[in-house]
């Protein structure tokens, strides 16, 4: 016949609690020592009986003459790195909160400030603020001002040099072609000149000095 459930609540009968308490704490501390070994576990067991009796069991493969206070050192280690680690992320939490509250104000105000610049939601600005307004206006225009006529002028200033630059290439090309078209005045001169003077120099053809002989022997 199986074993009935037992109801977990308080065993108000002292001397039936005390049993349950001794085969308890020797059931779970077997169950233990078999974790430590079947697992190669670390296991620390305090137990405290309703009058104050300590009970411990410390299990640790790497120190076994200090196992308990081995184990609660790590334990110590574990649990203020665990702490720290959780403080930290608890801070490093608060402080991006504050950082994108502070963004979003910053945000919301540069908006704000857009609107009143584009003469937008002036209705509850006071007179200080269109003062203080007109005056950041002003400056604003004064400043694209100085940048429109500074760009003005260096565009001015490289247009003449390119004027200049276009000016002495231009010389330069006039100059050749003034020496292409003498070049070719002189070589015009000379070439009329010795066609000209070819027709008037006569040079006696052997005809001739053979019919001016004749002629002399005629008149002979």
């Amino acid at each position: 016949m199986g074993r009935g459930k037992i109801e977990i609540k308080k065993i108000e009968n002292s001397v039936h609690r005390q049993v349950t308490f001794c085969k308890r704490r020797g059931g779970l501390m077997k169950k233990a020592h078999e974790l430590s070994v079947l697992c190669d576990a670390e296991v620390a067991l305090i137990v405290f009986s309703s009058r104050g009796k300590l009970y411990e069991l410390g299990i640790s493969n790497r120190n076994r003459n200090r196992s308990m206070r081995s184990i609660l050192e790590r334990y110590q280690k574990c649990s203020q790195t665990a702490k720290h680690m959780n403080f930290s992320n608890n801070t490093s939490d608060e402080k991006m909160k504050q950082e994108i509250n502070l963004l979003k104000q910053q945000i919301d105000q540069l908006k704000l400030t857009n609107r009143y610049l584009m003469g937008e939601g002036l209705g509850s600005v006071s007179f200080e603020e269109l003062n203080q307004l007109e005056s950041r206006l002003q400056r604003g225009i004064n400043q694209v001002r100085a940048k429109k006529h500074e760009l003005m002028l260096d565009e001015i200033r490289a247009l003449q040099s390119k004027e200049h630059t276009l000016r002495m290439n231009n010389m330069m090309l006039q100059e050749r072609l003034e020496e292409c078209t003498n070049g070719k005045r002189l070589s015009s001169l000379l070439t009329h000149g010795f066609t000209a003077l070819l027709p008037s120099q006569h040079v006696p053809s052997v005809y001739d000095l053979s019919n001016q002989s004749l002629s002399s022997n005629v008149e002979m």
